[in-house]
């Protein structure tokens, strides 16, 4: 079967962007969960246009073949994995920016652009894309919209979801749509592109994207805090909360993380406390100045063994460039079992301390980087090569962790999606009858079940 889908996509696109040798196909297998299962692809289709991924998709169809689309590969749930015999559309050429719209404050873009291009083109019309997860430098828009990214500004302005005003996308019948809208508002019909939004490549693949813009904030006071204790650093995540204050970024880090990324580049960060509290604001003039003095206020009657506003914007950049780099220092320390769960604002110090609990009863190292801002916590559960039973008790840990964020009113993935590593934890988050719902969704959308299977829904 796998060759017959084969040779049908080659009779459509150029046998030279159909890989199918084992070694060239290896390197598409999966994204960054090293914990998901993956399989060998049968091929991987490196599309350049909507019709290669249509006809691509029209083929699986009719040989009942899975496709998977997959960006840059820099996913933290395995939604991009293959299966065996599986089809994968890489997109990553489809790298282009289409248009920008100074007076509509909006950009076309294909699903290949990488998130930091985009920010620097919008930027030479003074407009900002503002969602920005770590990894964008490398990832790319489509799959930001996939797995409707967050990132370290979302606290204050959203996800990628709040910016995506159109789709076009391939669908499950192997047809070219467009969802949504240019305008400024818009209410006809069901909102399918919010529904696409998110879905991990479950109910299309996406091919275009019309994104809002904003015009360009203004420079952002930063203020450091340091702390004794991640359950101290969430209370002070509290206290700016209840202080009325909306930083455009709040950021925990804590010692293993930075020792990691000092190990590795060598940046001078490590410091003499357990967590790093990282605060941005980028209110313009005086009201900045006194949110930001404010907040270290928040900082020290929580607890802080040290808190000021910088004055060393060279030093402030390299904390927040530690932070994008945590996750990639603590890999070279042994596999990692990256977790995302969300809670309300008001129990981040009490998570934060139950992951704590967690990391001893199971004799596993959890280093903690946060979104500290909006609740979004992403525990990094940290083994060695070959050591079977920590990886054991890491999923063990990890299972815990989800379990927690629920019974604290909190969900198990607030930004790297569900995939393959958050099935349990979804199935457990939300009831049968909401669950049976996003079955009929899927379903309808995908009625020959070729679009990217086995992944979110369990």
């Amino acid at each position: 079967m796998s060759a017959t889908v084969v040779r049908e996509i080659r009779e459509h696109i150029p046998a030279d962007r159909v890989l199918t040798d084992p070694d060239s196909v290896e390197a598409f297998r999966r994204d960054q969960a090293a914990w998901a299962p993956s399989g060998r692809p049968a091929a991987v289709v490196r599309a350049t246009s909507a019709q290669d991924v249509a006809e691509t998709v029209r083929a699986c169809i009719r040989h009942r073949t899975p496709v998977v689309a997959r960006g840059a590969g820099t996913g933290l749930s395995g939604g991009a994995n293959s299966g065996d015999g599986h089809v994968v559309v890489a997109l990553e050429a489809m790298d282009q920016i289409v248009e920008v719209s100074p007076l509509e404050r909006l950009a076309v873009v294909q699903p290949g652009v990488v998130n930091d291009h985009l920010r620097a083109a919008v930027a030479e019309h003074g407009l900002w894309y503002p969602p920005d997860p770590a990894s964008s430098p490398w990832s790319t828009i489509g799959g930001n919209v996939a797995t409707n990214a967050g990132g370290v500004c979302c606290v204050k302005y959203g996800v990628t979801g709040d910016y995506v005003l159109a789709l076009e996308m391939v669908n499950g019948l192997g047809e070219i749509v467009r969802l949504g809208r240019r305008t400024a508002k818009g209410v006809a019909g069901y909102d399918l592109t919010g529904l696409v939004v998110g879905s991990e490549g479950t109910l299309g693949i996406i091919t275009e994207v019309t994104v809002r813009l904003r015009p360009l904030p203004p420079a952002a006071v930063t203020v450091a805090g340091h702390f004794d204790s991640v359950v101290d650093a969430g209370a002070a995540v509290r206290a700016v909360a209840a202080a009325g204050l909306t930083p455009s970024a709040l950021e925990l880090i804590d010692r293993h993380c930075l020792r990691a990324v000092d190990a590795w580049k060598n940046m001078g960060l490590s410091v003499d406390a357990d967590v790093v509290l990282l605060g941005r604001i980028d209110e313009p003039g005086q009201t900045g100045e006194a949110q930001a003095e404010r907040m270290v206020d928040c900082f020290r009657e929580a607890g802080a063994s040290w808190a000021e506003r910088s004055t060393d914007e060279h030093e402030a950049d390299a904390l927040f460039a530690a932070r994008r780099l945590a996750y990639p220092a603590l890999e070279r320390l042994g596999p990692v079992l990256t977790e995302d769960v969300c809670v309300p604002k008001e129990r981040i110090a009490e998570m934060l301390g139950r992951i704590e609990k967690t990391a001893a009863r199971h004799d596993i190292l959890i280093a903690n980087i946060a979104h500290a801002g909006d609740g979004n916590l992403h525990p990094l559960l940290i083994t060695q090569p070959g050591d079977d039973a920590a990886r054991t008790r890491a999923q063990e840990a990890f299972a815990e962790i989800i379990a927690d964020a629920i019974a604290l009113g909190g969900t198990v993935t607030g930004e790297h999606g569900v995939g393959l590593l958050k099935r349990p934890g979804l199935a457990a988050e939300i009831t049968p009858e909401v669950m049976a719902m996003q079955r009929s969704v899927k379903q309808a959308l995908d009625p020959y079940g070729v679009l990217n299977p086995g992944k979110v829904l369990s």
